[in-house]
């Protein structure tokens, strides 16, 4: 089924995109202010260095958030075909 977008639902998708990426890049800002801190505070205090532990931790779910977001964004016309079929395949059944 391929069928053109109103207006209306270009603008949600989007937001929706928008959305998405404005997360990951608030999350990417937060991540660099606070590993900054935790490395200043080391550097401060002096002792072994601890910061690099929830540097390591924190970035794999960065890049796991990062991975999603974008991908996502990627397959958004493979979704929309998957639940284009699902309706049809609905449709079919009544």
């Amino acid at each position: 089924m391929d069928r053109s977008l109103t207006d209306d639902e270009i603008h949600a998708r989007a937001k929706k995109r928008v959305d998405m990426k404005m997360g990951f890049y608030v999350h990417a800002l937060v991540f660099v202010c606070v590993n900054l801190g935790l490395f200043a505070i080391n550097q401060t205090v002096g002792g072994t260095r601890w910061h690099g532990f929830p540097l390591m931790g924190w970035g794999l779910g960065l890049a796991i958030h990062g991975i999603v977001t974008f991908l996502s964004l990627r397959g958004d016309g493979f979704r929309e075909r998957m639940l284009d079929d699902e309706i049809q395949r609905l449709k079919g059944r009544r």
